[in-house]
């Protein structure tokens, strides 16, 4: 039993080291404490209530019933303990999870099963088994792989400005209109999550592309932010944090839900455009080469909205092809693209609407974006936005 105590506490130590904790304070003080509990036998009598005061220093007149943070914050950190132990926990001994319905932490002991040395020499043919593990093991690195492309590219970006200026890694918070644009996103203490739309349970060439030049320009800017696919991103996270959506919506219920009832709609091959003003059409077809080999002209959307039930926000970055999903980023990080598309949002008085839609032509070559240009925008109200989560 002693032995069995210390490789499952030794198993929490590692998950709160990693990267997936790595940035969430918060979910590493609530899993150390669940933790405690559930390994000295206390856990099945926590409360909401308890849970509040001890981990979150709720006051004494804290009201579960009023305030969610606790449940919220639970299924964070079960989505966040899936992540573990698809990426850097899927050699793992000890498999950690936190079921619904309850605080208690289960500890289960992975069998590992032994090398198969001699049945591989026997034959050369590959067990069902060892198929089926290698697959996940080239999942996990492939995804671990893309998330430390990101990561690198971060630090690569800090370096470089804090050569440039040591005293604040950059010069500053960059351009007025960088600022506008941006201010609503970065200027609070919500965390920012990065969402890149996934296509077959992985993200696309041009969510990845734009991830990394988005990685780029945040780095100096915002210090919690956290990276996720479309497919794994839970209405808790939309409710607590503001999101940056890169990519498509289709195939997310949560993200397509919130981006209902919008004057223009990603569609496949083009934008459409649902209430025309003159001289606009209703619908705005992506043009792809042919065997001509000309130049492509594409769309993209870039989407500004109000989170869920009024709180927080969301950017959709979003196009059909990965020059409009790297336009659409490029065009909001750019201090030369912000500056003339900032010009074309301003109201008479010099103030930008805190939300928007606005549609791009996006001309490229080999999918990389060489002119990009603003066509119409629509000023939006906060009111404009789903205020229920999709229905499951």
């Amino acid at each position: 039993m002693v032995v069995e105590l210390e490789a499952n506490q030794t198993q929490v130590q590692r998950i709160v080291r990693s990267k997936a904790f790595r940035t969430s304070e918060v979910h590493r003080n609530l899993l150390h404490y669940l933790a405690e509990k559930s390994l000295s036998g206390t856990a099945d009598s926590l409360k909401e209530y308890t849970v509040g005061l001890d981990v979150f220093a709720k006051p004494a007149s804290y009201d579960p019933r009023q305030e969610s943070v606790v449940r919220m914050h639970l299924a964070r950190l079960r989505q966040k303990l899936a992540e573990y132990y698809r990426t850097e926990g899927v050699d793992d001994p000890v498999i950690v999870d936190v079921p619904k319905g309850g605080f208690r932490v289960t500890f289960e002991t992975r069998e590992l099963a032994p090398a198969p040395v001699a049945a591989g020499v026997s034959d050369g043919v590959p067990r069902p088994e060892q198929s089926h593990r290698k697959e996940i093991v080239l999942s996990a690195l492939l995804a671990l792989a893309a998330a430390c492309a990101l990561v690198f590219g971060v630090a690569l970006w800090r370096e470089n400005t804090a050569q440039l200026n040591p005293a604040t890694g950059a010069a500053g918070l960059g351009t007025p209109e960088l600022r506008q644009l941006w201010d609503p996103i970065l200027n609070t203490n919500r965390p920012l999550m990065i969402c890149l739309a996934a296509a077959n349970g992985e993200p696309g060439a041009g969510t990845a592309g734009g991830a990394f030049l988005l990685g780029e320009f945040l780095s100096h800017r915002k210090d919690n932010v956290l990276l996720t696919r479309g497919d794994q991103l839970a209405m808790p996270e939309v409710l607590m944090d503001n999101v940056v959506f890169l990519g498509p919506v289709s195939g997310n219920r949560q993200i397509e839900a919130l981006s209902k009832g919008q004057p223009f709609a990603l569609e496949p091959g083009g934008i459409r455009n649902l209430s025309p003003r003159p001289g606009e059409p209703a619908f705005i077809p992506d043009q792809l080469p042919g065997a001509s080999g000309a130049a492509e002209e594409t769309h993209a959307l870039i989407s500004h909205v109000s989170g869920l039930y009024g709180k927080g926000d969301i950017l959709y970055l979003s196009g059909n092809q990965i020059s409009s999903t790297l336009a659409a980023v490029r065009a909001l990080t750019d201090p030369t693209l912000a500056r003339a598309l900032a010009s074309k949002l301003k109201s008479p008085d010099g103030s930008l609407p805190r939300f928007y839609q606005m549609v791009l032509r996006v001309q490229s070559m080999d999918s990389m974006p060489i002119e990009i240009s603003y066509m119409f925008h629509r000023d939006l109200s906060p009111h404009s936005v789903a205020a229920q989560p999709a229905k499951r």
